[in-house]
Parts: C-alpha cells; structure tokens; sequence
C-alpha cells in the first residue's frame, strides 16, 4: 500500500510539473500570415529575459525551464542566480509551496482518477489496451493501478525515455524543483500564476477519449522517445526558445489539437497576475520555455503589453 500511495504522490508532483512539457504553439512560423508575423518576433536564444519599462521601479525577470532534464545536461545561464538573488518573490507556474506539501497533495489524489467509473478498457481497442498494459508492466507498474486513471497523467509515463525514479535518485532534476530549493535556502517568498486545482481542471476539459488516444500515440512513439529526449535537450541547451515552440509543436501526442486551452489562454491570463506582482517590486519568473515565444508567448505578450524585454544573453554556467 505505501509503495502504491508514493506511486501517486510522484505522479502528482510530476504530473503538475510536465503537463505543458509536450504542449506549444501548434502553428508553425511557415503557417502564419504577413499579419501574424509582425505580431510574432522571432526572438533571440536566450532563456533568461529582463523585464523593464512601464513604470517598473527595478526590473524583474524570466526564466524558461524544461520541466525535466537529465542531470548531467542541467546548467543554468549566467545571470541567472544573481536575477535570483535581485528579486523579491520567485514565481513559477503553481505555488510548489502546494506542490510539496502531503495534505495538499492527499486532497488531489481523487482527481487522477476519471469520473463515472471508466476505466482504460471502457475507451481503448482491446489491441491497444494490451498495448498500454505490456508497456506499463515492463515499467514494473501493473496495469490495475492504473485502470481507472485519467490517460493523459499516463502519458507523461508513456514516453521510453522517462525513468520513473529519475527525480528521487538524482538521474534526472526538474529546474523548478532546482529553483523552489534555492528559494528556501535563500528565504525568498514562493508562489504561482496558477492554483494546482486550476491545472488539475485543464485535464477535465479534454475528452477522455482525446486523452486515450494521446497515451496510444506516445507509446507508439516511445521508441523514437530518446532521440527526442535528446533533441528537444539540445534545443534547449542552445536556449533557441523559438526552436523550441515549433520542436514541441510536431509533438506526435496530439496535445496541440488543444493548444489554445493548454498554453495560449493560459499565457494571457498570466500577464495581469505578472504586471501586478512587478509592480510591487521585482520578481524571478520561472515558467516552461514553450510559453516564452509564439505569437502568444508570454514575452510577445508584455512586449504588447509595454514592457521592454531584454535577452541576458551569456555562456552556460553548469551546476
């Protein structure tokens, strides 16, 4: 029982921490009209961004992770400490104050789980049920942990390159984890753009059917699943953040069929959370790097809001 309980504590933490991982613009720079263009800069490889202007009394800054990355690949931009050190309050994407703590984590244990008593079986073909039961059985989890779980939590496990324990024994880090740490070390205030329950309610709005197809296609594809892994780490080694918006795009899960609900609507209603919380003094943002870029990425979006974004543009400082 306490190895199934753990089980679901980590798939909630990690859950929360991917669940805009495979999701961006699903509209390539090629797509967009004369018009679009203008409104959609290509920007330059930076994932550290300053933000000033707008009557800001001390700037504050951006930061764009990748949710998770193997350790020997993680590094962070020079700057990056001393624009944590300058800022007041550090802000990710949900309050990981929430995302660490037992009771809040307990209460969202019901809502991995689909409504109505649906299980894998009730939306899968019996091929791809067997698909989807020899995948998870070689990754040592029984299928009937997982029977009744909402498809798109298990997507995230679909993939062959995620390593289940990679975030307990040190073979994989998440930069927000990385970040959350230092907060603490340094006694800086910790809070998000978003609520957890907000981010749980995302996956309620995609059709369990849609979900079931999504966990098939990432199976399927699990076996170009590290060459993936490895490109998508390059790209985001060489902080090329539009690469990285039109990469997560050809995405072969099929998220981006709901892009507007994962990562376009969630952007704009960032930005007045974002100008309130500048105004009060100067901030480290830290969210997924697929949100920066695009016609409604997030630095698009003050940069039309009146806010000056600068690139801190340096070498890799690998920690």
């Amino acid at each position: 029982m306490r190895k199934q309980l753990n089980f679901l504590l980590i798939l909630i933490i990690t859950a929360f921490i991917l669940s805009n991982t495979s999701c961006s613009s699903s509209k390539e720079m090629g797509d967009l009209t004369e018009v679009e263009m203008q409104q959609t800069p290509v920007l330059e490889k930076a994932l550290l961004w300053k933000i000033s202007g707008n009557d800001l009394s001390s700037p504050s800054y951006l930061y764009g992770t990748i949710h998770i990355i193997n350790d020997e690949d993680y590094f962070l931009p020079e700057g990056t400490l001393s624009a944590m050190e300058k800022a007041e309050n550090i802000i990710f994407e949900i309050d990981m104050n929430k995302m660490t703590d037992l009771t809040s984590q307990m209460g969202l244990l019901k809502e991995l789980f689909m409504k109505d008593n649906l299980s894998l079986k009730d939306l899968l073909s019996e091929e791809d049920y067997t698909l989807v039961q020899n995948h998870f059985q070689e990754m040592g989890l029984p299928i009937f942990m997982l029977e009744r779980m909402k498809p798109m939590f298990l997507s995230i496990f679909g993939s062959g390159d995620f390593d289940i324990g990679g975030l307990q024994n040190g073979k994989m880090k998440s930069y927000e984890m990385e970040f959350f740490d230092m907060a603490q070390r340094t006694n800086k205030p910790v809070s998000g753009l978003e609520t957890m329950e907000f981010q749980m309610s995302m996956f309620d709005s995609i059709p369990y059917t849609d979900q079931a197809k999504m966990l098939v296609e990432t199976i399927k594809s699990s076996d170009t699943g590290s060459d993936q892994f490895k490109a998508m780490t390059d790209v985001y080694k060489s902080q090329d953040i539009n690469a990285m918006v039109t990469m997560i795009s050809d995405d072969e899960s099929g998220m981006g069929d709901f892009d507007e609900l994962l990562v376009d609507m969630r952007n704009k209603n960032w930005i007045p959370i974002m100008e309130e919380k500048m105004k009060a003094g100067p901030v480290f943002f830290a969210v997924g790097a697929g949100h920066l870029a695009g016609k409604n990425g997030v630095i698009p979006l003050l940069m039309r809001a009146g806010y000056t974004l600068t690139p801190v543009k340096s070498s890799a400082q690998v920690n």
